[in-house]
Order: structure tokens, then sequence, then C-alpha cells
């Protein structure tokens, strides 16, 4: 339905977090997850190729970029069946990680399984820390008992005022990714990069604290 150079032309320069590299990262995994999970592979290949096109509009508007993304992608795909649409449509729009209802479709699902597991293991520590340089948060800060329980909106709100770090993401979300994953597939490509991630922020409490 769209080639990856078709679709690299609907997006804009995004921060090295979520840049056309994790684009091209999370196709290749969601290939993966649906080849073994039985997706129909021109459907998940075209989510998956336009499942964050509407991230730069977001960062301008406000409007969650799967709810932007969903639209887009029924108007770049326009002339191709419908129903095909739809179905590329609705993978992007069930794709974030904070939805009301989880994926539909097994499309759906291995595509929200790869986007999360591009947000851990080694390449998700350096998504991360790209995203602080452009941010600016500080590298490392003390994460209050009770963070990983605290609500979207204050999150938010604690990033905005630049009293969240790498490791307030990783305890607040990216540590949980591991067992919100939706497929067999998923979840056990999410072993060995769940593993070495927690391994690093381990790590990197000891460095911090003079231990090693």
């Amino acid at each position: 339905m769209i080639s990856i150079e078709q679709a690299s032309q609907h997006y804009e320069d995004n921060d090295a977090a979520h840049g056309f590299d994790h684009v091209l990262r999370v196709t290749q995994l969601a290939e993966m997850i649906g080849a073994a999970e039985g997706a129909d592979m021109e459907i998940l290949r075209t989510a998956a190729l336009l499942h964050d096109v509407g991230r730069a509009e977001q960062e301008r508007t406000g409007i969650n970029h799967a709810e932007l993304g969903a639209r887009f992608a029924r108007r770049i795909l326009a002339g191709n069946p419908p129903e095909r649409i739809e179905a590329v449509a609705e993978a992007i729009l069930q794709h974030r990680y904070r939805i009301d209802n989880p994926p539909s479709t097994i499309e759906a699902r291995a595509l929200y399984d790869a986007d999360k597991l591009d947000s851990i293991g080694a390449i998700g520590v350096a998504r991360a820390y790209a995203f602080a340089g452009k941010t600016g948060q500080r590298m490392w800060d003390r994460v209050d008992p009770g963070y990983a329980d605290l609500d979207s909106q204050t999150v938010s709100e604690n990033l905005a005022h630049g009293r969240h770090t790498p490791v307030h993401e990783f305890t607040f979300k990216l540590v949980k990714l591991k067992d919100c994953l939706l497929t067999a597939t998923g979840r056990r490509l999410a072993i060995e990069r769940h593993r070495y991630m927690v391994a690093f922020f381990e790590r990197l409490e000891r460095e911090v604290a003079g231990e090693i």
C-alpha cells in the first residue's frame, strides 16, 4: 500500500528519539512479530510505516498523535480499498501506550508491541537520553517513592517543570512495558531487552552513588 520512500515523504524532521529511524526499527519489529502471529503483512507494514506520521503535528497542536496519524493515513492511502485503509488507520489509532481499549486486531497488537519494544533495551535507553537532551532534562536525579504510581498528567507537569529525568521515565513507564505486551512473540523479544535496561539503570544508580 505504501513504500518506505513514499512513507518517508510524509515525515518532518523529528527529534532523534522519534525520527524516521524509529519508524524503520518499529516496522522491522512489527514484521517479525506479524509473521509469527499470522498478521496481514501489508496492513501491518503500512501501519508501521505511518504510525508516527502525526507526531510533528502533535508538537504544534497538542492533539494525540495517534488520532492525527489515523486521519493522515486515511488521506495518504486514499484510492486503496476502504476496508484496508480503515484497518491501517485502526492499528495506528491503537498503538499508543496509554489507550482506553486494548488493540483489537492482530495487526494492531503487533504494531503496539513493536512500538513498545523500541522503547526498551539498549535502544530504549538511548532514546530516553536523546529525548532528555532535547527537552533539557538532567541526566540523573533521585526518584521519590511512589513515582511509578503517579498519573500521567502529573508526570507531564513534572517534565514541563524540569522534575523528570530518564531515570524517572524508567521508573514510571519503561520498566512496565515488558508486562504490557500483547503477543507471545513480542513478550519473547522483550525478555533480553528488559533485562539489559534494568541492569543499566541499576548500574547507573551505583555509579552515581560512587559504588563503582
